[in-house]
């Protein structure tokens, strides 16, 4: 009867379609249910769905639920373009609803509790909705309030202080950038586990290379304040990027973590080895401390730093008595940069094994390697393409055509400004682009 309705529903109108999916998203038990609709959340359930379908098991509409209160969907690898003036930051920015197939339910409800002994979760509303297989992709938690003074400079105007990492204030990235006239520039990344660990430079790469091209370049001064050891975390792009640096006269400043901000008197104070040290600037972009979201934070499902703790290979948990549940993105435990790259190869893996498992009981071949890549913005018209695996092994995919990917080239530039913003609305969250491996679904030797 399910399949006949299924058949039945995929004749009906695109308006009926909805109805249902709606009337699904009432259901309290689901086939899969993905926690949170981000990158991650959207598309692996629509590679899920695409799986099953595809080897001719076809999920009957609303099997799979996606459980996100947000109004809307954001690109934030786009929040840098937004600061570089080479984007409006409305183009990052899309209603989550109209990114949801009307295959998939949407519960417009956040998730407050695992209960992975009972196969359930409750959300923030009381609801208890239950599952065969979990998907978690909750993202993590951007920190704003762990540095005293930011939130109030980011609110003022004037202050002279922005961030690209979040879509209220990348505008106000570039607004700054772009009006300063003389002064000091400071570029800050803090100590620990960011989103894009490269966004913080490649902000202020930019904005240098903006004083060049407007004649600014002899009255502003620029210099990079980082929590970490040295400019990247894989020795191969580190070093490129560190005598850049050099020849470009920025200066350096490392194991320099911001631990307040004074907008009155436009001082920055960091933590150093030796203790505190206050700095002025004119400019200041800050990339706030991030961790885990606060609800995962002793969750059975969360290991004891509060990242959801999965096999960094099959994307399954660790815990053998909660095999039902999965994780990717940035909540996981995964041991790699959290970036939207690293999804595009996690994804297809989380995929596989829970489709090998709900059809035969034992995952598949399928192994995730920790690829991840970060295009990072050198100037305008320039980008140096990092990708590489566990171990900060570099794993290039275009070394063989273009060359060595330590040079900056204007083609990667172009894929991060132009392609790479078209393929992740169009294909990616629609569960049809697979990162290095193109449009084609990797098959994991089958």
């Amino acid at each position: 009867m399910l399949a006949l309705r299924s058949k039945a529903l995929a004749r009906a109108s695109p308006a009926a379609f909805r109805r249902w999916a709606s009337t699904a998203a009432d259901k309290d038990r689901f086939k899969v249910v993905v926690v949170g609709a981000g990158s991650g959340g959207l598309t692996v359930a629509n590679q899920i769905y695409n799986r099953f379908k595809s080897a001719g098991k076809a999920l009957n509409p609303g099997d799979i639920a996606i459980l996100d209160a947000a109004e809307y969907h954001y690109y934030q690898p786009g929040w840098t373009l937004v600061g570089a003036g080479l984007k409006k930051k409305d183009e990052t920015r899309k209603p989550l609803a109209s990114l949801i197939p009307p295959h998939l339910a949407h519960i417009p409800e956040n998730v407050k509790a695992f209960e992975p002994k009972s196969s359930s979760v409750t959300t923030t509303s009381g609801r208890t909705i239950g599952y065969e297989n979990l998907v978690v992709a909750t993202g993590l938690q951007t920190n704003w309030s762990a540095i005293p003074g930011l939130e109030k400079a980011l609110a003022d105007p004037s202050s002279g202080v922005s961030s690209i990492y979040s879509y209220n204030t990348c505008d106000k990235a570039w607004r700054d950038i772009d009006s300063l006239r003389s002064g000091k520039a400071i570029f800050t990344q803090p100590a620990g586990v960011i989103k894009c660990a490269g966004a913080p430079q490649k902000i202020m790469w930019m904005a240098w290379d903006r004083f060049q091209k407007t004649g600014r370049g002899d009255t502003v001064s620029v210099d990079f304040y980082t929590g970490m050891p040295s400019m990247f975390s894989v020795k191969k792009y580190s070093d490129i990027l560190d005598n850049l640096r050099k020849e470009r006269g920025v200066g350096g400043f490392f194991q320099h973590n911001l631990v307040s901000v004074n907008p009155e008197a436009h001082k920055a104070t960091f933590k150093t080895a030796d203790g505190t040290v206050d700095v002025d600037y004119t400019l200041l972009h800050v990339s706030p401390p991030m961790g885990p979201l606060e609800f995962m934070k002793g969750s059975p499902i969360a290991d004891q730093a509060g990242w959801v703790s999965v096999d960094q290979a099959t994307l399954r948990h660790t815990n053998p008595e909660y095999g039902n549940v999965w994780a990717l993105g940035d909540c996981s435990s995964l041991p790699t940069s959290k970036t939207a790259a690293a999804i595009t190869a996690q994804a297809p893996v989380l995929t596989e094994n829970l489709f090998s498992v709900v059809d035969t009981g034992k995952v598949a071949g399928a192994a995730y390697d920790g690829y991840t890549s970060c295009p990072l913005l050198t100037g305008y018209g320039k980008l140096l393409l990092a990708e590489f695996k566990y171990g900060l092994e570099p794993k290039e995919s275009f070394a063989s055509v273009l060359g060595d990917q330590g040079t900056p080239r204007a083609a990667f530039y172009y894929l991060k400004k132009d392609f790479f913003p078209w393929v992740y609305w169009n294909y990616m969250l629609k569960g049809n682009w697979f990162g290095s491996k193109g449009f084609v679904r990797p098959t994991f030797g089958q």
